[in-house]
């Protein structure tokens, strides 16, 4: 957990910790073993999947053969993310080069610059929650009093965006091969040659496809796949600060801690789709303590009642999380579009009252 970052946002004074966060600290040491175990577990399957993929493609099988291979295909790669996501923070290998290295690699993977990426999303964790500074890596989000006062046509454009067809369905194509192709505003020169490196690296692999199983035979597989597992990356993101009873605040009261327990749920999945998605579901713990890798999260849940009462938010009751799209600072809570309408009829009848 962070109260500034490296740009100075969003500043203040450093607020006392509890005394528990110290403990967490012995959770924040990178294990090479574990980190070795689950890369093998992961990129070995993953590359078992896209021969058969491509053999599948090849020998004229039904398509829908090959996206059964596809969507566990898309499952692997969230779970690369979350490898290529603690190499941004330094938290998956013990060695910083290690995780550098890797880190490259997996961003790749996953059509993602390292040092760009972890530039945004560094800022990120040091303003999560806070209304003051929205807009660094994370979801567009509008005050209910904010959207009122917006022009009709940028109302329109946060409707758009914020319907589930555009977030989860063509948005993370668009963030993944063109949002990603080219630096973030601010980023320095480092950040900016990682989107270079790894725009190269992107069309060597494509050409080396093209000349090995054909172009379309990549594609048939390669978008579709990333289609999939950006959409449950994005989908991971958006509940992880949308939720129903998450915290924001303003700049003057803003607390990183409550940012962190209170501003990033605990999203307790079935056990399989926690293996899948790196226990990032745990993503409170995360917040308060960015260095602790992706396996050493849910033991530092079980060994810290502290962390446990934060109350945990099922698939089921994430669902509903679709709904919120306007923080409300007045009653602070994220509410739907639906209020807009009670705003109106009050409107409405508060001038009929007038009348008579």
């Amino acid at each position: 957990m962070a109260n500034t970052s490296n740009n100075g946002k969003p500043g203040g004074p450093e607020k006392p910790r509890p005394d528990w966060y110290r403990r967490m600290s012995e959770f924040a040491k990178p294990d090479l073993r574990k980190a070795t175990r689950q890369v093998l577990d992961t990129l070995v399957p993953y590359v078992l999947l896209w021969f058969l993929m491509v053999r599948s493609v090849q020998q004229g099988y039904p398509y829908w053969v090959t996206l059964l291979l596809i969507v566990l295909a898309a499952g692997f790669l969230i779970r690369i993310f979350i490898f290529f996501h603690d190499c941004c923070h330094g938290s998956f290998f013990p060695s910083e080069r290690a995780n550098m290295i890797l880190g490259y690699l997996f961003g790749i993977l996953v059509f993602t610059p390292f040092e760009d990426w972890r530039f945004t999303h560094w800022r990120h964790h040091a303003t999560v929650a806070n209304l003051d500074h929205r807009g660094e890596g994370d979801v567009w989000t509008m005050t209910l009093e904010e959207y009122l006062e917006s022009p009709k046509y940028r109302q329109w454009l946060y409707r758009l965006f914020r319907n589930p067809l555009v977030l989860f369905g063509l948005g993370p194509l668009f963030y993944f091969l063109i949002r990603q192709r080219v630096p973030s505003p601010g980023v320095g020169k480092r950040g900016r040659r990682s989107v270079y490196l790894t725009d190269l690296a992107l069309l060597a692999v494509m050409t080396a496809a093209a000349l090995t199983m054909g172009l379309a035979t990549y594609l048939m597989i390669q978008i579709p796949v990333l289609h999939l597992a950006g959409a449950g990356g994005v989908w991971l993101f958006y509940v992880q600060h949308q939720f129903e009873g998450a915290y924001w605040a303003r700049q003057e009261s803003w607390d990183p801690m409550k940012a962190a327990l209170l501003g990033s749920s605990f999203y307790k999945l079935p056990r399989v789709l926690q293996w899948f998605s790196g226990n990032i579901g745990l993503h409170h713990i995360h917040h308060v303590r960015p260095r602790i890798p992706n396996y050493n999260l849910e033991l530092c849940y079980n060994a810290m009642p502290e962390l446990q009462t934060v109350k945990p938010l099922t698939l089921l009751q994430s669902l509903k999380s679709l709904r919120l799209r306007l923080w409300d600072e007045s009653r602070k809570r994220l509410v739907g579009f639906r209020v807009l309408r009670s705003l109106v009829k009050d409107s409405r009848q508060g001038e009929n009252s007038r009348v008579f």
